[in-house]
């Protein structure tokens, strides 16, 4: 992802926002340098730019997103094709089952949450909007990745095995998504936590979202099956609008 991120200036600039899009604090410039690998000179300049356009502020020497960032996020949860037609059965899933459902994309290496729905329990999982997510770990992910166009999987396939990651394994959970039609873990991003993910569609085999729910695996180990089945059936209503349009 690296080397096709900082190919030219304004990929350089792009990558730099991304970055502190995904941070969960803001970042200095030795830091920025640490997960971006430009040079400190770069990224002043980088940084210059994106604070003359109000997507970067700064604070005592440190970088997050600023109000234009706001601006952007704002008008995309207000006109998001795909956050409108997924909204209603979100929070129709959520009473029905009592617990939180997101709606996931697939963003780079990362499945990224768009928008969620929150369990009134008092004891609830919980995504973060925004907040990305390794895309080979968890339901959310590989939903996403079993049904992406072959290329770009075997593309993530070989960044994985350079990484270690046991990607026969995980070529074998993908199989299993993609009969089934939705993917089920347990404990494997957050221990003693369940969740079941389905994909959206607006073509047939390509997914363009995931629909999510997570519940403790305490509360879901004795209704596992009828959570899935109002999962499915919720992101099959979904993906029915978006194939309308």
């Amino acid at each position: 992802m690296q080397d096709q991120a900082i190919s030219g200036g304004a990929d350089r600039v792009l990558y730099v926002l991304a970055t502190l899009a995904r941070s969960d604090q803001p970042l200095s410039i030795a830091a920025l340098a640490e997960q971006t690998g430009l040079a400190t000179s770069t990224l002043y300049r980088q940084i210059a730019l994106l604070k003359r356009w109000g997507f970067v502020l700064e604070q005592d020497g440190l970088y997050g997103p600023g109000p234009t960032s706001v601006q952007l996020a704002r008008g995309f949860d207000q006109a998001s094709f795909l956050i409108q037609e997924s909204m209603d059965d979100m929070a129709r899933l959520a009473h029905a089952s009592g617990e939180t459902v997101g709606l996931l994309v697939a963003v780079n290496d990362q499945a990224v949450c768009l928008d969620m729905v929150e369990s009134n329990h008092p004891l609830r999982c919980s995504f973060v909007k925004g907040r990305g997510l390794p895309l080979e770990r968890g339901a959310s992910a590989k939903a996403l990745m079993a049904f992406m166009p072959a290329p770009r999987v075997a593309d993530r396939m070989r960044e994985l095995a350079a990484q270690g990651v046991d990607t026969e394994a995980l070529t074998r959970d993908l199989a299993a998504i993609r009969s089934t039609g939705h993917a089920v873990t347990d404990g494997e991003l957050d221990v003693g936590v369940w969740g079941v993910s389905v994909p959206l569609f607006r073509r047939p085999a390509q997914a363009i979202a995931a629909l999510t729910l997570m519940a403790p695996s305490t509360r879901a180990a004795d209704r596992t099956d009828s959570l899935i089945q109002l999962t499915v059936a919720a992101a099959q209503r979904i993906s029915a609008r978006l194939q309308l349009h």
